[in-house]
């Protein structure tokens, strides 16, 4: 009514009428010429990418916080230690968008090995949950690795039964927020050809000149 008596009849008639050709444009596309499957299938695959690329990540994640936090006595684990700083400073200093490019078109395949999407995704992802697992390590009280050592417990058992477990449920916060972030970096893996859910709406809008209906 507001709008009526603003702009007056003719406007609001107009408008209605742009409003009813916008619902039947988005039936006749969704649903007559098939794009829901289309929606359908993109957001299957960003389910995939993202949730895959988040397991990759934890379990690469855990391992780099393990050797980061161990003790640094002997040579190997200051090796170790060298290789996943440089690890974690790559993967987290460059846009994904690049690693993907670069581990697709350029890197990967002069040594014959290809990568896809989901696994980039796990790579760069395994940088960030690394960090995430080293704050969440360092911060179970010490006297837990104490205890577990006095028990007769090695090193590697007491992180994985004792220290570990605790700093995983103190690190959830922040691992829902790397899913999302996830959830929303899957549209890159369109420069490679995966057909995420970006790019349902973009074949979509595309092919009906209807970018508002997707």
């Amino acid at each position: 009514q507001q709008v009526r008596d603003l702009h007056g009849p003719a406007f609001y008639e107009v408008d209605m009428d742009n409003f009813g050709l916008k619902i039947e444009a988005f039936k006749q596309i969704f649903f007559e010429q098939n794009g829901y499957q289309k929606v359908i299938e993109g957001l299957q695959n960003t389910l995939i990418i993202a949730i895959a690329g988040l397991l990759i990540g934890i379990i690469i994640g855990i391992l780099i916080a393990t050797v980061r936090v161990v003790p640094k006595y002997k040579i190997l684990p200051r090796i170790l230690n060298g290789f996943c700083s440089f690890y974690v400073g790559l993967f987290r200093g460059t846009p994904m968008v690049v690693q993907l490019l670069v581990c697709y078109y350029v890197l990967l395949p002069i040594i014959g090995v290809k990568l896809t999407g989901v696994q980039v995704s796990g790579l760069n992802s395994g940088a960030y949950i690394s960090e995430m697992m080293r704050a969440g390590i360092l911060s179970v009280d010490g006297g837990q690795m104490e205890a577990g050592r006095a028990m007769g417990l090695s090193f590697a058992t007491t992180m994985r039964k004792i220290v570990i477990p605790q700093a995983v449920k103190n690190i959830l916060p922040t691992l829902g927020n790397e899913f999302i972030s996830l959830i929303k970096e899957t549209s890159v893996v369109s420069f490679v050809g995966a057909a995420d859910l970006y790019v349902a709406f973009n074949y979509i809008g595309s092919n009906s000149y209807e970018f508002m209906v997707p």
